[in-house]
């Protein structure tokens, strides 16, 4: 990563995208340790005490096309400006939630920021357009890299916000992170971006892809992100609510589980663009499906502190290698006039089976219990290896990057 640096990787755009990345990063990792937390308290029946992450993530998956298609039309700038707008409009829907104690308004807050999500998920991509194709790799890891301020930033939000106001349900965060956007949205004002995805010729006109069109390697990657987001969102949404609400454990122990996940999702950045450069975006997924299994492992063995600390630390790794992998092959095996499509579709799949995951992920809890929520998530990567091993030497195509 250092001689990637020194080689001219980091530009104006590039820095001004990780500066907002860790920010919206920040908003995700806040939410997904204080939403199940809300619901249990808010929900009708604790069956929902996930639905608001839930709305978030299926605020993303509904997005995500949309959001790709904006951008395609009217550039990145634009469509990443309206996402920190959109997002401090959400935490306001979520402050009055909790000030009114009201649900449906504090589920309404995340689904907003969901929508916000869902732009500022092309960042990855954007990204790659500030480099050069072989530096794409390295790019993706670095942006993901910086997120680990936002690892930080969002449970300690959460944290100090129930320590100042006990009673106030954590609105302390939510105006913490509406300030954080104001200060997003005047950076990524200032991008010189406005490129609307690569393209193999500048003139070139958008090439429209069908699903029976795509190249296998692309729906390797899609996959591979669809599995990796899904398999870590199920979990991942679980865990909050299996720790505090239903194990006892402490607010602080548990906002610490979620720090130290969030903080394993993107610490392996440092050496993953290196690992591709060196071993190939295919093998990176291989290592990823190897660490969900040492995930599944862990969740089993017990529900001490330990325990779910050392699930959520494999979990973050295992979903950093599947998804900067993804990217990557995304990236490099698309026609190159056709990126943004199937970036618009890979992140829709992508989303929605976090969604579905989201969704799903109390009811399993509360009605089969934690150790069947791990049990679920040995189906799809069970299915994502078998896929992997009939493409694992497929070539790439010509117009694509070499798979180094």
């Amino acid at each position: 990563m250092k001689a990637e640096l020194r080689g001219g990787l980091l530009n104006r755009d590039l820095v001004l995208l990780l500066c907002s990345q860790i920010i919206f990063v920040s908003a995700g990792a806040m939410t997904v340790t204080m939403a199940g937390i809300v619901g249990s308290r808010l929900a009708p029946n604790s069956a929902l005490a996930t639905l608001p992450v839930s709305f978030m993530v299926l605020g993303t998956a509904l997005a995500a096309f949309p959001a790709a298609q904006f951008m395609r039309h009217l550039g990145r700038r634009a469509g990443f400006v309206s996402a920190a707008l959109m997002a401090v409009l959400s935490c306001g829907l979520g402050y009055w939630g909790l000030t009114l104690s009201s649900f449906s308004l504090y589920c309404a807050g995340t689904g907003t920021l969901g929508i916000s999500l869902a732009f500022s998920q092309q960042f990855r991509f954007a990204a790659t357009e500030t480099v050069t194709p072989k530096q794409a790799g390295s790019a993706v890891s670095l942006l993901l890299l910086g997120s680990v301020g936002g690892a930080i930033v969002g449970p300690e939000l959460v944290a100090r916000s129930e320590q100042i106001r006990p009673e106030g349900g954590f609105v302390g965060a939510l105006v913490g992170a509406a300030v954080l956007f104001v200060l997003a949205a005047f950076l990524l004002s200032q991008l010189s971006l406005r490129g609307k995805g690569h393209t193999a010729d500048a003139s070139a006109q958008p090439v429209n892809v069908s699903l029976s069109t795509i190249p296998p390697l692309v729906w390797l990657a899609i996959a591979a992100g669809v599995v990796g987001q899904g398999v870590m969102t199920f979990v991942m949404t679980a865990t909050p609510v299996s720790m505090h609400v239903m194990e006892g454990h402490s607010l602080s122990d548990t906002a610490s589980v979620v720090r130290a996940h969030v903080l394993a999702m993107y610490l392996p950045s440092l050496v993953s663009g290196w690992l591709i450069a060196r071993f190939g975006a295919r093998s990176l997924l291989a290592g990823g499906l190897t660490i969900f299994a040492a995930t599944m492992a862990a969740a089993l063995a017990g529900q001490t502190v330990l325990h779910y600390g050392l699930a959520m630390v494999l979990l973050g790794a295992g979903w950093n290698f599947l998804f900067v992998g993804g990217t990557t092959l995304l990236v490099q095996s698309a026609h190159p006039d056709s990126q943004l499509q199937l970036q618009g579709y890979n992140d829709t799949a992508v989303f929605g089976s976090a969604a579905i995951a989201s969704f799903a992920a109390g009811a399993v809890l509360e009605y089969l219990g934690w150790e069947m929520v791990v049990v679920c998530t040995m189906f799809p990567v069970l299915l994502l290896a078998v896929l992997w091993v009939r493409l694992r030497a497929a070539p790439l195509p010509i117009y694509g990057t070499p798979d180094l």
